[in-house]
């Protein structure tokens, strides 16, 4: 399987500490050792970097975890695969052009039988690799574009999103975190986390890696991060665990859209034997 992390932010901030975490479950305290990718925000433009191995051992990934590169969005990415080879074009997160700004799009989660056909769409977009996570990432785009959204209007664009999640939850499990560099999008189908950190600020620490960091020393008194991830990275830290069905929207920082749909109560992958069919 693999894990998601996002991060809303009011100021450019680095993500080191958070990627500094996750990486090491890449192939180290995790087996998610399959590939990796992180996308940071900037302006309309973005860094993107993938590497088809394990992060735990990524000289790319060293760079990242010791260069701060600083944006108010940005999205990572670590995989186990299933669906698809291991290979860099089947590493979140994925982009895509929609409406003049690049989308991207990181899924945690298994849909057994779904094909990019199943859309019945105009099929303008189209996945690269073989991963059933970018062809859902472009059966998303397709019917939009396709239902003449606005790709300007946050609340109609949540709307439509929010009733695609709904929609392939019911055939599997489907976390996933998504961004147009304006907002973050997150999803919970079985299992993510989620934590705000605003003054007055506190010390923090990683749970993989004695790594340890205050934040007092990091941040100005107006300062507000939202972390989302598919379990905490930090063991002293109150993070809020999400229910099956719940979104979440963060806008610099900050919750701006939240709620819930009901969907059937599907086993983590982690927790229960997975399914014949997954996705990466």
């Amino acid at each position: 399987m693999c894990e998601l992390l996002g991060m809303s932010a009011n100021v450019p901030t680095d993500l080191c500490f958070s990627f500094t975490g996750l990486r090491q479950r890449g192939g180290g305290t995790g087996p998610h050792k399959d590939g990796w990718g992180v996308i940071f925000y900037e302006g309309i433009g973005i860094r993107s970097f993938h590497d088809p191995g394990a992060s735990v051992s990524s000289e790319v990934a060293n760079l990242l975890a010791r260069y701060p590169i600083k944006s108010t969005v940005a999205m990572c990415h670590i995989r186990q695969a299933n669906v698809g080879s291991v290979a860099l074009e089947n590493t979140h997160p994925f982009v895509r052009e929609f409406g003049g700004r690049y989308w991207s799009f990181a899924h945690n989660g298994q849909l057994p039988g779904f094909h990019l056909p199943d859309c019945g769409m105009a099929q303008r977009y189209r996945p690269v690799g073989q991963t059933d996570s970018e062809a859902l990432f472009c059966c998303l785009l397709n019917e939009m574009l396709e239902e003449g959204v606005d790709a300007l209007d946050r609340e109609q664009l949540v709307q439509r999103i929010v009733g695609f999640c709904a929609q392939h939850a019911q055939t599997g499990v489907f976390n996933i975190i998504l961004s147009n560099g304006l907002w973050l999008f997150s999803f919970c189908s079985t299992k993510l986390a989620c934590i705000t950190r605003r003054a007055p600020f506190r010390p923090a620490t990683l749970r993989d890696g004695d790594i340890k960091v205050d934040f007092r020393s990091e941040t100005t008194p107006h300062d507000v991060v939202s972390v989302v991830a598919t379990s905490p990275l930090t063991y002293d830290e109150g993070w809020r665990t999400f229910a099956p069905g719940d979104w979440c929207v963060w806008e610099a920082g900050e919750l701006v859209g939240a709620g819930h749909v009901d969907v059937p109560r599907f086993a983590h992958p982690k927790d229960k034997k997975p399914m014949q069919a997954a996705s990466a």
